[in-house]
């Protein structure tokens, strides 16, 4: 083969495999970053009270509260599986600081879950905050992937223990939770949630 013919050759599978490699690490970026583009893996019809969590924040002035209060709320029997919100539930809750202990997201129904403790202690009991899939939730969803990737995580489906944990501001409506093995870390104290949540990283 004339030597000319080779270099050409050598050159367009190079150039082939740069093109590969782009592409390749372009799609690898978008999935680590791109919480908006997850794709639920169960149907909303095996979620529990998925209308009731699913649903965007009311407008208004929150109370201000701590998770110590919210490990203080009394925990009655698990609400029926498609139970509407009712009583506390109704509530719009803000939480000016806290330390995100934990985070990552559920494949089921795409919702991110971030546990969090009134101090940075990593034995300190916590609760869980979610801001769900809905669409209206998106531009929250990527500044707080942006936030978190800014100290090199990946908010991913891999549970991820913060070490050392992140101030964190949250604001979100109650919602009582049903107990299951799969709920989180062992720290959890309650099944009192603020979900639907939004949380900025402070």
């Amino acid at each position: 083969m004339p030597r000319r013919f080779l270099l050409l050759s050598i050159t367009v599978s190079a150039s082939a495999l740069l093109l590969l490699l782009w592409a390749c690490g372009s799609t690898q970026k978008k999935k680590q970053s791109d919480l908006c583009a997850c794709n639920p893996t169960a149907p909303a019809s095996v979620d529990y009270r998925t209308v009731a969590k699913h649903v965007d924040l009311p407008a208004g002035t929150p109370t201000e509260i701590t998770v110590a209060d919210v490990l203080s709320f009394t925990v009655g029997p698990a609400p029926a599986s498609d139970a509407p919100r009712s009583g506390r539930e109704l509530q719009l809750f803000h939480i000016a600081h806290a330390f995100a202990q934990l985070v990552w997201v559920v494949s089921t129904d795409c919702d991110v879950h971030i546990e969090i403790a009134d101090t940075a202690d990593k034995t300190a009991p916590r609760m869980i905050v979610e801001t769900p899939r809905n669409s209206s939730f998106c531009p929250s969803r990527q500044q707080l992937a942006s936030q978190f990737n800014a100290h090199g995580i990946t908010i991913d489906t891999n549970r991820q223990e913060l070490n050392p944990p992140l101030a964190i501001e949250v604001q979100g409506l109650a919602f009582q939770d049903e107990p299951h093995a799969t709920r989180g870390s062992a720290f959890l104290a309650t099944t009192w949630e603020l979900h639907p949540a939004v949380a900025t990283l402070q």
